[in-house]
């Protein structure tokens, strides 16, 4: 049976990345205590239409192989920079501490998932 507080805590994560901004598939599992990377591609893969998935790349900073042309054109308008097929991880990831909806206990935080017993 999946984690329903695991997957809401990815979601809510990936919800508050700022627009021009990224996070990789790891950051994520990171800050919600998952164990691997994949099950956040699992989560945005089911359930990620509701939440900006395009702002979501791997660790090198390239982006999802099926997807790749519309992820690239959302984050691009949204003033993301490519160094050829990659965003330019460095200036882009997002650490999700300025996060508002951190400080309204609503991220991804590891406090906050920890709180809901996922970490």
């Amino acid at each position: 049976m999946p984690n329903l507080a695991l997957h809401q805590a990815i979601l809510r994560c990936v919800e508050s990345i700022p627009r021009g901004r990224v996070m990789s598939y790891g950051d994520i599992a990171e800050y919600c205590g998952a164990n691997t990377p994949r099950l956040v591609g699992h989560v945005l893969r089911v359930d990620g239409g509701t939440v900006p998935w395009h702002r979501v790349v791997r660790a090198d900073g390239s982006l999802a192989t099926h997807k790749s042309d519309h992820q690239r054109e959302l984050l691009e308008v949204e003033g993301v920079r490519f160094r050829g097929e990659r965003v330019d991880i460095a200036r882009y990831r997002w650490d999700g501490a300025q996060s508002t909806v951190a400080r309204s206990r609503a991220s991804c935080s590891r406090s906050s998932c920890s709180a809901t017993g996922t970490a």
